[in-house]
């Protein structure tokens, strides 16, 4: 039987989103908080996202989301996620049903689905590597690894970016990465969209001024990154400009940053 956390998912010290601003409430995976490395809580207005890693007692949860729910003026629906189950399950807690939104972050809009696959289509984690991304690729050719939904990409543009070659190995997240360069009425000639089939076709459309690579910690079957980082990390001269800028990421919590840079 999965042993529940006793750490009061009431005590947790989120912050209160006071706009529609996109935003990580509560990052439990960072592992500053004793107790909670396994609850996340998302604000993608009007809906906060509970996402959770290991089971928990659902009165502590019901009370959190009411919380939540009372606490921010704009919310209009509170879900949880369920990330230790099969498929990753979400159940509306309190409020409205709601499956889509177009969340605001830096001034950018990104497409959110919520239910529909394991992840939104933004890793709010990651915000402060778009506004980096923004801020220094100006004039720049990038390249963009494990793209996902292109949410570096639209920021690359955003920041005035001459061309942008997104490499991911779902079409779907794709569409939704072209959808996204659309909400925002960026210049898609300037973006190439392509599944991953080879390191030569990558190799083809460089060098390029900066790399942004933020793998997946693990899929099945295709990457698991404690394995196959050194992989990526060795073609990656192949493909830059001398004195390029790299962006290297790591979003497992069970490797730490000596680990990355023992890699490079």
């Amino acid at each position: 039987m999965d042993q529940i956390e006793h750490y009061p998912l009431t005590d947790i010290p989120y912050l209160i989103a006071e706009t529609d601003q996109a935003q990580r409430l509560f990052h439990g995976r960072g592992h500053a908080y004793l107790g909670y490395e396994h609850v996340s809580i998302d604000w993608l207005a009007p809906v906060v996202l509970i996402t959770l890693y290991k089971l928990v007692e659902i009165d502590d949860l019901k009370q959190l989301a009411q919380d939540l729910f009372s606490n921010i003026s704009n919310c209009r629906s509170v879900q949880a996620q369920y990330r230790y189950l099969k498929h990753a399950p979400f159940e509306l807690l309190i409020g409205d049903e709601c499956t889509q939104t177009v969340v605001e972050e830096n001034g950018l809009k990104y497409q959110i689905t919520l239910g529909r696959a394991q992840n939104t289509g933004l890793f709010l984690d990651m915000r402060k590597g778009r506004q980096w991304v923004q801020q220094n690729s100006h004039d720049a050719k990038v390249l963009n690894l494990f793209s996902y939904t292109c949410g570096f990409s639209v920021a690359a543009l955003a920041g005035g970016a001459k061309h942008v070659f997104n490499i991911d190995m779902s079409r779907t997240s794709l569409i939704t990465g072209r959808d996204n360069h659309h909400l925002n009425q960026q210049d898609t000639s300037k973006v190439k969209i392509d599944i991953f089939k080879s390191f030569g076709r990558i190799k083809k459309h460089g060098p390029y001024d900066l790399l942004i690579c933020d793998p997946p910690s693990f899929q099945k079957g295709s990457v698991d990154i404690k394995r196959d980082y050194k992989k990526v990390i060795r073609r990656i001269p192949e493909f830059m400009k001398p004195g390029s800028v790299l962006m290297l990421c790591l979003n497992s919590p069970n490797l730490d940053a000596k680990f990355l840079k023992q890699t490079v």
